[in-house]
């Protein structure tokens, strides 16, 4: 995916994206330059000893800095040219000089002969100045793919003005306020975490990922410099603020590469770790949340059973924060598939669904939310039956496996920037067995309603035959009959032995068409097939086609079988030898039924012209075909080697049915 600039000016959405590369180059000086200031200031910070105080403690936030956003300024700017990567490799870079100044100041101080230079020693105070503000101020407005907002313009004004300002008061004079600075950067810090979170709430759908958390690294950066605004730091320990910037400075990255990397903004296709994700982010509310704790420890009293108590209220009010806490970013980085129950509640209610369509794209929506995931789609035999979402990368293939078969695959993939580490498939691997469950309630489903189906065309396909029958058959031939039978009654005053002869003719008619309509009760289901089994009734309808000349042998091994399975035997052998004695020509044919391992085979050769290659399938055969279908069989109908044609239908046998 490649995505057009999102600095001011950028093309409006839908316009062609300006294809713009990265700066691989920069991007390796930014993160060795920011590594090799931290790993130098660490080197002569150990040989200068400097005592544990506040100082220290902000030196360590200067060289955490420069280690953190040096990584992520070299990760953005390898693969985009963007303000928010130049905006991390000054902070990054920022931090290391303001380290290197602090330790090189305390090196200096246990061995005075060292050149100290002023203006190097004053870089501790100065050089993180701009891109730290820039980064709380700046930065957040630009962490977006669409133009500006009129809003978020002026805000980008104002961020921009106060980094300015303060750059130049921190280098240019040397009698300023810092608590005036401070306070300036919490006013635009404030303002810039306000718009993210109005983002957050009103922007466009897709654009609300992960801006949840960039508000709160926003917020919480900016409430590092509260205390700072005064000259009593609201009397909290002396490491307490340090301690806090140290743990904004573990959170804020990770709340970027969770906006920049899951909505693949400025066409950054980067895959992390969920588990490095969650563990970023955990380890900044944590930090936090200790220091915090520290805070309220120290302002309880703590003597005898005061310190009982100060030690029970922070446990019953922190504690719940730092779990909610911690189920958020699992949550975020996990979805709802680290709480089983939800998880299972979320699938369980797709298993209610109306139709089979509804089943299995609530399942796929179930789990694509359940695990955060981009995009799941179902494979039946290869072939996609329901999917949520579009996949942007390689799919991982998750087979469902119902005892033995295969019956279906899950194709998954993790949103943009993330990989599917090992909690992530375990967590997948937990739903896969209600999965599997839904998608073989939904395929039961699928063949309950299509043998319902065919069973309909089969009824309605006999209907057509006996409307054919009745209508072709007997009604003309009763018709018939009623007109001789008025003849006949006008001859019977003048010519009695003319009528008498009409009347015989029109009994004989009559007792054609009784015999006709015997016969078509008998093609349906004769009363032998319940009384005496599948052997007699084949050899009555052998016997009323060999009245008709047609020489039939009867080989059935399965003579006493009964039930719907002998009721679908017998209808595929009226219809095959219906066929033969209409269009076949031929003058014998012979009916086998016998057993070939879980199989019952069904035969009728016959001796006629063959089967046209070009001739279309006509109702007999596709009644042969619905009522094989509906046990579980299929019907193959092909030339003899010595002349004529074979009908072969084979049909599972029932575990129990005898054969």
């Amino acid at each position: 995916m490649t995505s057009g600039n999102s600095a001011p000016g950028a093309p409006s959405p839908g316009a062609e994206p300006r294809p713009e590369g990265g700066l691989p180059r920069v991007a390796f000086a930014v993160v060795t330059s920011a590594w090799a200031l931290a790993l130098i200031s660490l080197g002569i910070l150990v040989a200068g000893r400097p005592p544990v105080d506040e100082n220290l403690l902000f030196y360590v936030v200067d060289a955490t800095d420069a280690c953190v956003y040096g990584t992520v300024a070299a990760v953005t700017l390898a693969r985009r040219r963007h303000p928010v990567g130049w905006i991390l490799a000054l902070t990054a870079v920022g931090g290391g000089v303001a380290a290197l100044s602090y330790a090189w100041t305390v090196l200096t101080i246990r061995h005075p002969d060292l050149p100290a230079p002023e203006w190097a020693l004053q870089l501790q105070g100065q050089a993180w100045v701009p891109g730290t503000i820039a980064l709380m101020c700046v930065l957040p407005y630009l962490v977006r793919e669409r133009r500006l907002t009129p809003v978020a313009g002026a805000g980008l004004i104002v961020g921009l003005a106060i980094t300015a300002v303060l750059t130049w008061w921190s280098f240019a004079r040397s009698d300023w306020d810092f608590r005036l600075m401070f306070a300036l950067t919490v006013v635009g810090g404030t303002l810039a975490a306000l718009e993210v979170g109005w983002r957050r709430l009103r922007g466009p759908a897709a654009e609300r990922i992960g801006l949840g958390w960039l508000a709160l690294g926003t917020g919480i950066m900016t409430a590092t410099f509260v205390p700072l605004t005064r000259n009593d730091g609201f009397d909290l320990p002396l490491w307490f603020t340090p301690t806090l910037h140290l743990a904004s400075q573990a959170f804020f990255p990770a709340a970027i590469l969770v906006v920049v990397l899951r909505q693949r903004l400025w066409g950054m296709d980067l895959a992390i770790s969920r588990t490095a994700l969650a563990s970023t982010l955990t380890v900044g509310l944590v930090a936090i949340y200790v220091a915090v704790t520290a805070a309220v420890t120290a302002a309880l009293p703590w003597d005898g059973a005061a310190q009982v108590m100060a030690a029970a209220a922070v446990a019953v009010a922190v504690q719940p924060s730092r779990l909610w806490l911690n189920r958020r970013v699992h949550r975020l980085v996990y979805g709802t598939g680290v709480e089983p129950d939800s998880a299972l509640r979320g699938l369980g209610s797709s298993l209610g669904a109306g139709t089979v369509e509804d089943l299995l794209t609530g399942l796929t929506a179930n789990v694509a939310a359940a695990l955060r995931l981009e995009s799941v789609t179902l494979l039946l035999d290869g072939t996609p039956a329901a999917a949520t979402g579009t996949p942007t990368g390689p799919p991982l293939i998750v087979p469902l496996v119902r005892g033995d078969d295969v019956i279906a695959e899950l194709a998954v993939t993790a949103p943009p920037g993330e990989t599917l580490d090992g909690r992530a498939r375990r967590a997948l691997d937990d739903l896969v067995p209600l999965i599997t469950t839904g998608v073989a309630l939904a395929r039961s489903s699928a063949d309950l309603a299509e043998a319902r189906d065919r069973l309909a065309s089969v009824r309605l396909e006999e209907r057509r035959v006996l409307r054919r029958e009745l209508h072709d058959g007997l009604g003309p031939a009763l018709a018939g009959i009623r007109l001789g039978l008025q003849g006949a009654r006008n001859l019977l005053t003048r010519d009695p032995v003319q009528a008498e002869t009409l009347l015989a003719a029109l009994q004989d008619e009559l007792d054609g068409r009784v015999e006709d309509v015997r016969a078509l009760s008998r093609s349906l289901l004769p009363p032998t097939l319940d009384t005496a089994g599948l052997g007699p009734a084949l050899d009555e309808l052998a016997a009323r086609h060999r009245a008709g000349g047609l020489a039939v042998e009867v080989d059935c091994a399965a003579a006493d079988l009964r039930g719907d399975l002998a009721a679908a035997v017998y209808g595929i052998a009226v219809e095959a030898m219906m066929n033969v004695a209409r269009h076949s020509r031929a003058r014998s044919a012979r009916v086998e039924v016998r057993a070939e391992g879980a199989e019952l085979v069904v035969r009728v050769d016959d001796d006629g012209r063959g089967l046209a290659p070009d001739a279309p399938p006509g109702v007999g055969t596709r009644s042969m075909r619905e009522r094989a279908e509906e046990q579980g069989g299929s019907v193959r109908i092909g030339a003899l080697p010595t002349g004529g044609t074979r009908v072969e239908a084979r049909l599972p046998v029932p575990t129990g049915v005898r054969t």
